[in-house]
């Protein structure tokens, strides 16, 4: 299969280069309007250097393209790529809003192309553990989670994050994961709360989701951390209760030395003998996924999905209420 990248940051190098392991996986371009970007992943990885999408498509040929790109920009690239009959793999947040988010769905269903989010938590093989505790009963019923995620701010590196409208804040960017895989785990969204604040320097927030089950989860992310990236969730159910910290782990961890000019401690990928990066995993599904014709294990609906619970959470950072996903009789929020 002949896959190509769009954007040559961070995200696209770990892409590109883990397409250039996999087995019967061709990487034929990589393109971002920066020539120097483009040239350096094109001489490492071999695959043609692009300044211009329309050039690639015009020029290039592939089956699927991923999206690495800012946030801002998923919707032009992913209806110029479905138009072009070129599935998606696009990284997470799906998009900005709601209703550019289903512009892409529509866009990827019409032209017959698959739809594919980057919502690489649910391939860590902690949080795979973390789901499957809970699935099959260890826990008991979930009662409460409480869950962080921090790190050093992207924006110092990467201008664009620090304008809510081109990344969402760190509630879209970074807060999602956690959103993404706890409504995989425990089920659909009742009401969202949240607190968020913002200067020069840090973006934090404190969302609290309440589940249609009862659980209760109180998600935190941080940008402008001073120390490493890091995660903790504990789950406590009826039956015991489960943790996990990043800084604690017992296993070897080898932390790759980042390129120059990429981002920095926010997005590490913990490397240890015999360990696979999650995104190496979530790829090589989502290309089987595309040969074989198989749903994957994250889809474009719950990428959706996970996007109105940030909007939910935004809302509420606005108005200082509560948000009801399904509004209760009487009113829209209390």
């Amino acid at each position: 299969m002949k896959v190509a990248v769009v954007g040559c940051g961070g995200m696209g190098r770990i892409h590109a280069h883990s397409y250039v392991q996999m087995p019967d996986v061709e990487l034929v371009g990589v393109c971002d309007v920066d020539n120097a970007l483009a040239e350096e992943l094109a001489a490492e990885t071999g695959a043609r250097a692009f300044t211009s999408f329309e050039a690639m498509l015009r020029e290039a040929e592939f089956e699927a393209v991923s999206l690495t790109l800012p946030s801002f920009l998923h919707k032009p690239f992913a209806i110029q790529a479905a138009e072009a009959g070129k599935h998606v793999i696009c990284e997470k947040p799906l998009a900005l809003g709601a209703d550019d988010s289903l512009a892409m769905i529509a866009a990827c269903e019409k032209h017959s192309v698959q739809l594919y989010v980057g919502h690489v938590v649910r391939f860590f093989p902690e949080y795979v553990g973390m789901k499957q505790a809970i699935d099959e009963g260890k826990l008991g019923r979930v009662g409460v989670v409480h869950a962080k995620r921090i790190g050093s701010h992207p924006g110092d590196a990467r201008p664009w994050f620090k304008d809510e409208q081109k990344s969402g804040g760190v509630i879209a960017d970074l807060m999602i994961h956690d959103i993404d895989f706890f409504r995989w785990a425990l089920g659909e969204v009742k009401s969202v709360y949240a607190l968020n604040r913002v200067t020069e320097e840090l973006d934090y927030a404190l969302v609290t989701l309440h589940f249609e089950n009862g659980a209760i989860a109180n998600l935190e992310a941080f940008w402008g951390y001073q120390g490493p990236f890091q995660t903790a969730v504990e789950i406590a159910g009826s039956k015991g209760i489960l943790r996990s910290d990043s800084q604690k782990s017992s296993s070897l961890h080898i932390v790759k030395a980042p390129h120059p000019g990429e981002e920095r401690r926010f997005a590490e990928v913990p490397q240890s003998p015999g360990y696979h990066s999650p995104y190496d995993i979530e790829l090589a599904h989502f290309i089987d996924c595309l040969r074989h014709g198989k749903a994957p294990v994250v889809t474009a609906h719950d990428a959706y999905q996970a996007l109105e619970i940030v909007l939910a959470a935004r809302e509420s950072v606005r108005t200082g209420k509560a948000v009801y996903l399904n509004k209760p009789e009487g009113g829209e929020s209390a």
